[in-house]
């Protein structure tokens, strides 16, 4: 997935976006400053200043603001690239840290090696949107977890106790009758917040899957695999956007945040958590999806054979990295099925076995 280096430019700009201003630094050829200054924070001011900049390579860091000014500065004839603040040491920890020093830091690190800033890619406004959607399913889905925590609570604490099993969709519906009279007052307006975000929830899951259906045909090829369903498929087509700039499938693991970090050193390697780089809610619902193929209702396949195996090693640790293991194959399965268009075969690695057992 590396982007290829391209020659030394003729000029470089970094740009640091901050609310109000954004602070650049141009450099030449031969990485003498040529110009350093701030424009406001507007898409006027910025267009207006790109439109009268020669062709340049442009660093800005990844942020809220990233998406469109980057677009606009391609739009503009540039060369633009977003670095991963994260993984550029020398912007993330600089013990000189401020917005003009950052715009010289990515002009320079742009100037030598584009790799150098751990380049990602935006998604177009489109695709942003409907990213935007799920986001907000998912804040209100933990809005409304809190708020069933918190009438569980209460009343736990009045020396009453809810029934379990409930499910969190018929909340309100369910509790209201069973509230104690004192707790009646304080406790029935949020139930009925709970009542309304699950009617919002129940609508934004209808529209995720007319996307799916309308906007995202191939969304279909995901839920192949028992456990994915709309919500994952859809938060997986859009964070993967373009399938084919991964040349193969399992780095896809590792883009999402779902393979051990190193911190190795001559003899020394110990084992460590996975990374958490990449989209942070698909990441949960891979690991949602790991949870069904290996529960009680998963069905039989060599997905969820693979995960049982790592689970039988003993102890809750061996638990956890089943479902970390099996999230990250599913990763690498789901964007092999999105390359090859294939039909999903659950037990696919038993069909390839039996004419090898038969010429035995």
């Amino acid at each position: 997935m590396e982007q290829a280096i391209t020659r030394m430019p003729e000029r470089t700009l970094g740009l640091d976006v901050g609310d109000q201003w954004c602070h650049y630094c141009l450099i030449d050829r031969d990485g003498r400053v040529v110009a350093e200054a701030r424009i406001a924070t507007r898409s006027r001011d910025l267009a207006q200043f790109f439109a009268l900049l020669p062709p340049a390579r442009v660093a800005l860091e990844v942020g809220p603001r990233s998406p469109w000014i980057s677009r606009l500065i391609a739009g503009a004839g540039h060369e633009v690239y977003v670095a991963n603040a994260r993984q550029v040491e020398l912007i993330a920890k600089s013990g000189r840290k401020s917005d003009r020093i950052d715009a010289k830091f990515l002009a320079r690190l742009a100037r030598v090696d584009i790799q150098l800033l751990a380049p990602i890619d935006h998604v177009g406004p489109e695709a942003q949107a409907h990213r935007a959607l799920l986001r907000s399913r998912d804040l209100l889905v933990r809005n409304r977890a809190q708020l069933v925590t918190h009438v569980r609570g209460t009343v736990k604490a009045m020396g009453e106790a809810l029934p379990k099993g409930i499910t969190t969709e018929g909340f309100a519906q369910r509790v209201e009758p069973l509230l104690p009279d004192p707790l009646r007052l304080a406790l029935r307006p949020v139930l009925e917040q709970i009542a309304l975000l699950t009617r919002t929830i129940r609508q934004m899951d209808r529209d995720v899957v007319r996307l799916c259906r309308e906007v995202y045909p191939q969304t279909g090829l995901l839920t192949q695999v028992q456990g994915v369903g709309w919500l994952t498929a859809l938060a997986f087509v859009l964070v993967i956007d373009d399938p084919s700039r991964f040349r193969k499938s399992r780095p896809v693991g590792a883009y999402l945040g779902l393979v051990p970090g190193r911190s190795q050193s001559g003899d020394h390697d110990p084992p460590r958590r996975i990374t958490r780089q990449g989209d942070e809610l698909l990441r949960r619902l891979l690991v949602q999806c790991a949870h069904y193929v290996l529960g009680p209702f998963g069905s039989d396949s060599d997905l969820r054979r693979f995960g049982l195996a790592i689970a039988e090693r003993g102890g809750t640790a061996a638990r956890r990295r089943a479902v970390t293991a099996v999230a990250r194959k599913l990763a690498v399965l789901l964007h092999r099925l999105l390359i090859t268009a294939e039909v999903y075969e659950p037990l696919r690695k038993d069909r390839l076995a039996q004419p090898l057992a038969a010429t035995a």
